[in-house]
């Protein structure tokens, strides 16, 4: 196993990795809309999403991943009402390639997030 760690995300903000790979596969923790420095992005859903993104790509990037290599996302929405908002946004960064996904409501999430998402790619 190799942990990755990139100072281009937030770092994890309990006893975790930012993600792990083992052979060929890279296995995200759930990103929030933390910025690398740590800051909480206030506003709605969407530009929460995107932060997400932002934050998946570096991850992604440090694993020698991308977007295009992933096989699998997990999705966990603190509204269910916000659903076609995060897909929009889902969508721009997976338009051709679409992997499998699950979407789920949760309770709440970590610092009060509205989105966290996670992955599974083919590392390069």
């Amino acid at each position: 196993m190799k942990v990755v760690q990139t100072n281009q995300a937030p770092a994890a903000i309990g006893p975790y990795s930012q993600g792990i790979v083992v052979n060929n596969l890279f296995y995200s923790s759930g990103q929030i809309p933390l910025t690398a420095e740590g800051v909480m992005v206030t506003g709605d859903v969407k530009e929460q999403t995107h932060q997400v993104f932002k934050n998946l790509q570096a991850v992604l990037a440090e694993a020698g991943a991308s977007l295009e290599t992933v096989v699998k996302a997990t999705v966990f929405i603190k509204n269910m009402d916000e659903f076609a908002a995060v897909n929009e946004v889902y969508g721009e960064y997976f338009s051709a390639h679409k992997p499998a996904r699950s979407c789920v409501e949760v309770a709440r999430l970590p610092k009060d997030a509205l989105v966290e998402i996670e992955v599974v790619a083919l590392v390069k």
